[in-house]
């Protein structure tokens, strides 16, 4: 991003907000009056922000950096990017003259930019002398995946002697038991480095009492993870990309792997979800020559979020490598070849009833997979009771909207965006339904974040 005439939208930049509250706090800072002191130039925008002590705040957003934007500012916040970023991002946007173009940022800002590159710079030079040199010790590195091995083995075979006295004490003894049952096991896998099954059961222990119906669905929870456990225990029965698939549904540490793919990568939705551990950012993205659909995963402490962010609705060009696995969807972001920019394209719209049978296909390749991305086109939302849903203009089909959707405010932006008119939508498909994460209005006109 060199280019002073290149700008984001308002929209796009409130998308890389953290939290709603950051999202609220930065617009309030996206106008003149705290800001001195800005400008923007060779990819990087800067500014000082008056704030309650003596001196401004510094802060600098880096449009180009290698694995997406990057921020500094000296205020005290954890998030990334804080409200001074989102602030001096929207000013930016504005393109009304606050932020003029300079020849050389300020010495501040130029430290920063040049010692942030200066890493990426010695990381790529490490990254390429590791894998010409190849492993340590590739000895030492397959007895320690033996042992986890080993430890995971022992965890799954307990976990199946306790689905077992589960279902012959009767699915009545777990709401008996409470959670504690399902938390002492789920240390429990813990304990054998299997922590995609103690996430499994953890979920399980929510089911129990729920509401109408809950056996049904513990039941089905507890086929789904005693096919996990099988999976395991006969892995070297399964094809590769099953048992890889089983492997990181396990949570078992894995490379991507196979050709990296160069493309000008369309970025349709990005959130977050947290647990009191963890927070995960989902970044989907759309190759507009391959054509393929693939998410980034990138993590941040508890209550801190993930430093990987890229604005709704641009495209960059740049090298996906994938995950094995037989979806094959997640990837990893490698070299960038331009920062974000306006995208002149959209992903192909598919109808609703394309929708279920693209998640139906992907079951046989990932029986636990919970959704599938799809963009679905010339789409109506339209009320169904207390319940929204997605009419095909074509088609006397349509799709559930799942739970979660309806309770977020992005639903009242696409029935807005919309106005009884058909819409692209982009979002997720599973046994739910669909939640939507990014509209586009018919015709011309930008992505809108729903989430």
């Amino acid at each position: 991003m060199t280019e002073q005439g290149v700008r984001w939208t308002a929209d796009q930049v409130l998308a890389l907000a953290p939290d709603a509250a950051s999202r609220k706090a930065g617009s309030r800072l996206g106008a003149a009056g705290p800001w001195s002191g800005t400008g923007s130039g060779e990819g990087t925008v800067w500014g000082l922000c008056k704030g309650s002590g003596g001196r401004p705040y510094q802060t600098a957003v880096d449009l180009a950096g290698p694995a997406g934007p990057a921020y500094q500012c000296s205020c005290p916040s954890r998030k990334f990017p804080c409200k001074h970023a989102l602030g001096l991002l929207l000013l930016w946007a504005g393109d009304d003259g606050l932020v003029p173009a300079c020849a050389q940022p300020p010495d501040w800002a130029g430290q920063w930019l040049a010692g942030r590159r200066s890493r990426a710079a010695a990381g790529r030079t490490q990254a390429e002398e590791g894998s010409s040199a190849g492993p340590a010790d590739p000895e030492a590195a397959r007895r320690r995946a033996e042992r986890r091995a080993e430890r995971v083995t022992a965890g799954a075979t307990e976990l199946e002697q306790r689905l077992t006295d589960l279902l012959r004490g009767g699915l009545a003894t777990a709401e008996q038991a409470g959670y504690g049952l399902w938390d002492e096991t789920a240390a429990r896998m813990v304990d054998a480095q299997a922590p995609g099954l103690a996430a499994r059961v953890r979920e399980l222990g929510a089911i129990p009492a729920s509401g109408a119906g809950w056996p049904a669905r513990l039941l089905e929870e507890c086929a789904l993870l005693h096919l996990l456990d099988q999976g395991w225990l006969r892995r070297d029965t399964l094809p590769d990309a099953l048992a890889a698939t089983v492997r990181s549904r396990l949570g078992l540490p894995a490379p991507p792997d196979g050709p990296p793919v160069r493309d000008h990568w369309l970025v349709l939705a990005q959130y977050d979800t947290a647990d009191p551990k963890l927070t995960t950012r989902r970044i989907w993205l759309h190759g507009a020559e391959s054509g393929h659909t693939r998410l980034l995963l990138s993590y941040g402490a508890a209550g801190r979020a993930p430093e990987l962010s890229l604005p709704v609705g641009l495209a960059l060009e740049a090298e996906l490598t994938a995950y094995p696995g037989a979806g094959r969807s997640r990837a990893a972001l490698g070299e960038r070849f331009a920062a974000p920019a306006p995208a002149g394209f959209r992903p192909p719209g598919v109808t609703t009833g394309e929708a279920t049978a693209r998640y139906g296909e992907a079951l046989r390749e990932d029986p636990w997979l919970e959704s599938v991305p799809v963009t679905l086109g010339r789409v109506i939302p339209v009320p169904d009771g207390d319940r929204w849903q997605l009419a095909d203009t074509g088609t006397d089909t349509a799709l559930p909207l799942t739970r979660a959707a309806r309770s977020r405010p992005g639903l009242w932006r696409l029935v807005a965006l919309s106005g009884g008119a058909p819409v692209t939508v982009f979002g997720e498909c599973g046994h739910r339904g669909f939640t939507p994460l990014t509209a586009w209005p018919e015709g011309e006109g930008e992505a809108v974040p729903l989430c």
